[in-house]
C-alpha cells in the first residue's frame, strides 16, 4: 500500500471549505423536521431563480428526462443539481475501494480529510460543469452572451451548486430526517407528478383549450365534449399533455415496488451473549436502493451534455463521432449516432418498435452497467460481504449452523451478496426502463426513490423499537 496519504494532501485548503459541523447533542425528530423544511425551502427558491445573462435560443434541453432523478431545473440556480455531489462520492468511493487512495475508517482524522476531500472534488466538478456548460453553448454563444455575462453565468451556476452541495451536507450531518439527494430527488417527482396532475394552465390545440394536468383535463372533457367516447378517449391517451394512462401507469410502477419491497432473504443469527435467543440479518432485493442507478444515470448526462459540446465545436472529429453525433431538428438537438444514440431510451412501445437496434442495445447496455454499479457501489460503501461479516462478528453475532468465526461468516455471505446486489441494480434499470415504455411520469428510479426514501423512514421508525432485528451498519 503506498505510504503517500492523498487525502491529506487537501490539508492546506481546509478552511477554505465551507462546512457543517455535526450537532453535539443528539436532534430531536421535531427539530430534524424543521431543518428539513428549511433545507426544501431554500431548495425550492434557488429552483425557481433564472440564471441571469441567458441568450434565448429555441434549442431543446439534451437532458429533460433526465432532470427529475437529477434534482435539476434548467435555466435556474440548481441547474448542476446533485450531479457534482454523486460523481464526487462515486469517483473517491472507487479510488478507496482500489486503495489508490488509504483512508482508515476507525481514524476520525481520517475521516474528516476523505470527507473534505470529497466535497472539495464536487466543488471542483461544479466548476468544470460549469465551464462546459456556458462555453459549450448550453444558454446560446459565448459571442451573442458577451464575455462579461459567460463569467457572470459561471458564477452562478457554481454558487448555486456549492449552495446544494451545503444544503445535502447540512441533512446528511444529522440534522435532517432523510439525506439530501433523497430530499432533492423525491421533491421533484413529487413536485413533477402533482403539476402533470393538476395544472391549471391551458394549452391551445386543433381540438380547441385544453387544461394541461391530466385530472383536471379529465373532469373538463366530461363536461364539455358531447361524445364521453370520446372524452374518455382524450383524457387517457391525448399525446399533446399529460394523460390519464400516464397517472394510472405511475400508481402501477409506485405498487410494484412497495411489492417488491418486502422481497428479503432472512439470515438466522445466533449470539454468544444470549443463548437461545433469536436474530436475523435481512438482506433486501433492493439491497443498495437507488444510488447506484442515479450514479449511472448522472455519467449518461455528463456524456450527453459533453458529446454535444463537443460536436458542436469538432463536428469531422471520429473519437467525437463515436461519442455522439447530433443535428438540430425543429430546435431541438437529436442524437443520431454514436454512444449518446444507443444511451437514448425509448419514450414508449411505439419508440421501441420504430428503433429496435438502438432499444435492444439500450437495454442491455443498462441493465448490465445498472448490475455492474450497483455492485461496485456496495463494496464501495461499505455494505460488502466482507464488512457485514466484520460487522456481525464484532457485535458478537454469527450465523446459526456455521462456524463462530468471521471467515465462516463471509464466506455464507459471500454466496448471496454479490448475486442479491447485481440483480437489485438490473432490476432497478428495469423498473426505469419499465416506466419508460408504459409512459409514467417521472423515471422508472425517481419513483423506487421516492418510495424508497418513504419506506425506509417508517422502517426506521419501527425499527427502533423491533426485537431481533440486527443492523450493523451505524453511522458514527
Amino acid at each position: 500500500m503506498s505510504n503517500i496519504r492523498l487525502i491529506y494532501l487537501i490539508e492546506p485548503l481546509a478552511n477554505y471549505i465551507p462546512y457543517v459541523p455535526k450537532p453535539t447533542v443528539p436532534i430531536k425528530s421535531s427539530e430534524k423536521l424543521v431543518w428539513t423544511g428549511m433545507v426544501l425551502f431554500i431548495y425550492l427558491i434557488y429552483s425557481q431563480i433564472p440564471l441571469y445573462g441567458i441568450y434565448k435560443t429555441r434549442d431543446a434541453d439534451p437532458l429533460h428526462y433526465m432532470r427529475v432523478i437529477l434534482a435539476s431545473s434548467r435555466g435556474t440556480l440548481s441547474e448542476l443539481g446533485i450531479s457534482p455531489i454523486i460523481t464526487s462520492s462515486f469517483l473517491l468511493g472507487i479510488l478507496k475501494a482500489t486503495r489508490i487512495i488509504s483512508v482508515d475508517s476507525n481514524v476520525k482524522e481520517d475521516k474528516i480529510r476523505f470527507e473534505q476531500t470529497m466535497k472539495f472534488v464536487a466543488i471542483v466538478i461544479t466548476f468544470g460543469q460549469a465551464i462546459a456548460y456556458v462555453v459549450g453553448g448550453m444558454y446560446g454563444p459565448v459571442n451573442l452572451i458577451g464575455y462579461f455575462n459567460s463569467i457572470l453565468l459561471v458564477a452562478q451556476l457554481v454558487i448555486g451548486g456549492i449552495i446544494i452541495i451545503i444544503l445535502d451536507e447540512v441533512l446528511s450531518q444529522k440534522y435532517g430526517l432523510i439525506s439530501g439527494i433523497s430530499l432533492f430527488v423525491a421533491t421533484n417527482i413529487c413536485e413533477n407528478f402533482f403539476w402533470k396532475c393538476f395544472s391549471p394552465f391551458t394549452i391551445t390545440n386543433q381540438r380547441g383549450i385544453e387544461y394541461e394536468g391530466a385530472v383536471i383535463a379529465f373532469f373538463h372533457f366530461l363536461i364539455t365534449k358531447k361524445s364521453k367516447y370520446q372524452a374518455l378517449s382524450l383524457a387517457f391517451f391525448r399525446q399533446s399533455a399529460p394523460n390519464l394512462s400516464q397517472v394510472l401507469a405511475t400508481v402501477l410502477i409506485i405498487l410494484l415496488v412497495i411489492y417488491l419491497w418486502t422481497f428479503k432473504i432472512q439470515i438466522k443469527l445466533c449470539n454468544k451473549k444470549m443463548p437461545g435467543a433469536s436474530f436475523s440479518q435481512p438482506i433486501k432485493l433492493f439491497y443498495s436502493s437507488t444510488t447506484p442507478v442515479i450514479v449511472m444515470n448522472t455519467f449518461i448526462s455528463n456524456i450527453y451534455v459533453f458529446s454535444q459540446i463537443l460536436y458542436q465545436k469538432y463536428p469531422s472529429s471520429l473519437f467525437i463521432k463515436l461519442l455522439g453525433t447530433w443535428r438540430n431538428e425543429g430546435g431541438e438537438q437529436e442524437a443520431i449516432g454514436g454512444l449518446a444514440y444507443f444511451l437514448k431510451p425509448p419514450k414508449n412501445f411505439s419508440d421501441f418498435i420504430t428503433h429496435p437496434l438502438r432499444s435492444i442495445v439500450y437495454t442491455i447496455i443498462i441493465l448490465y452497467v445498472s448490475g455492474f454499479f450497483t455492485q461496485t457501489m456496495v463494496n464501495v460503501t461499505g455494505k460488502g460481504a466482507i464488512d457485514l461479516a466484520r460487522g456481525l462478528k464484532h457485535e458478537g453475532f454469527f450465523i446459526e449452523g456455521f462456524k463462530e468465526n468471521e471467515e465462516s461468516i463471509y464466506k455464507r455471505l459471500e454466496r448471496i451478496i454479490p448475486t442479491v446486489s447485481f440483480l437489485s441494480g438490473m432490476l432497478i434499470a428495469a423498473l426505469q426502463i419499465l416506466a419508460d415504455l408504459i409512459g409514467a411520469i417521472g423515471s422508472g428510479t425517481g419513483i423506487l426513490l421516492l418510495v424508497s426514501t418513504i419506506l425506509e423512514a417508517q422502517e426506521n421508525n419501527e425499527g427502533k423499537n423491533k426485537k431481533g432485528l440486527v443492523n450493523v451498519f451505524h453511522e458514527e
